[in-house]
């Protein structure tokens, strides 16, 4: 058995979890601590209070998945003064092998991890497990990334493909893509703008302006609260109020909404199956997906993620699976730890 510390370090939140692994790489996980990240001045005293609390020995390897960019195997956070190096950690720590691994590529281990319980499959497809895995998860953004089986196990690559051109298809979405253009005063608009928590907004916000449905008083009022809140930290989250109430059909406007979104969002996803062709697997991520499953269910999302014209029969014979499992990063950081 082998003692592994996996982390999932975000700029609001941080999650440690002591796994023990075995040698068939079974994770057991022996203890967890949940932390306000900004409490830290850095994450070695946050990992040293983790380990004094959890009264075990030392870890012999650890891996941190981060909300970020990690170059040259340092990283710095976004939203905190933290500037996290491998070598450093390892020598603070006493943890002889430590990697940073942008929290996406920690997915994307993550997925290899996961059981029929995890996930929730749309499309059964033609699997050959010989082939790449997709994975792309709106959330905060919009991540996107791959794992491609070499020398008998999978590498895993994350990639910015959130940040590519969002491609409108109806003239509701080309009116979208003006509105956005406008109101931002920029050049281009990349997907991540439409397909995430704050997409669900822009297009809320664009369907209420052109007042293409009345807004109800409750979701005009967490909308509007959140609009006021330009610059500060945000005490409301008007994606989750608008999905909610396209769940319930409790507010026409917000059933436009996420109607749209994922409407872009499968088609999106189907942009990055047929670069890839992932028939071992296309796997939806990120926070959104488990919480509208049912409005992903009805069938608009796979509609667009398959219509694209000749190749549609290609792409009905790719998996698709939602990912029900929140915790899909700190597994794949266990596993990635697993592999030091």
């Amino acid at each position: 058995m082998t003692l592994l510390l996996a982390g999932d370090i975000g700029g609001t939140k941080t999650i440690l979890r002591l796994v023990e692994v075995s040698d068939s790489q079974q994770l057991h996980t022996l203890y967890e601590e949940r932390y306000h990240s900004g409490d830290f001045l850095d994450l070695v005293p946050m990992v040293q209070q983790f380990l004094a609390n959890a009264k075990t020995p030392t870890p012999q390897k650890a891996c941190f998945a981060i909300a970020g960019p990690v170059v040259n195997n340092t990283a710095k956070l976004t939203n905190l003064v933290w500037f996290l190096d491998t070598q450093r950690l390892e020598q603070e720590l006493g943890i002889p092998n430590i990697s940073l691994i942008n929290d996406f590529a920690a997915v994307g281990y993550g997925v290899l991890g996961l059981t029929e319980e995890d996930i929730c499959t749309l499309q059964v497809g033609k699997r050959n497990p010989n082939t790449p895995i997709a994975i792309i998860g709106a959330g905060t953004g919009l991540g996107q990334g791959f794992l491609i089986k070499q020398g008998g196990q999978y590498q895993i690559f994350p990639s910015e493909g959130g940040h590519s051109d969002f491609a409108p298809r109806t003239e509701l979405e080309f009116q979208l893509l003006k509105y956005l253009l406008d109101k931002h005063d920029i050049q281009r608009v990349s997907v991540e703008r439409v397909v995430s928590g704050l997409g669900i907004v822009a297009i809320y916000q664009f369907l209420r302006d052109r007042k293409m449905a009345t807004e109800s008083p409750e979701i005009a009022q967490v909308v509007r609260s959140w609009e006021q809140q330009a610059g500060q930290e945000k005490s409301v989250d008007p994606g989750a109020a608008i999905g909610t109430a396209a769940l319930h059909k409790s507010d026409r406007l917000s059933e436009q909404t996420m109607q749209i979104f994922l409407e872009a969002y499968g088609a999106e996803a189907g942009n990055l199956a047929i670069k890839l062709l992932p028939y071992g697997g296309l796997y939806i991520a990120g926070g959104i997906a488990p919480k509208i499953l049912p409005l992903i269910q009805n069938g608009n999302f796979l509609l667009n993620f398959s219509q694209k014209g000749r190749m549609r029969s290609i792409l009905e014979d790719i998996p698709v699976h939602i990912v029900l499992n929140q915790d899909v990063g700190l597994i794949g950081a266990a596993l990635c730890a697993a592999r030091l």
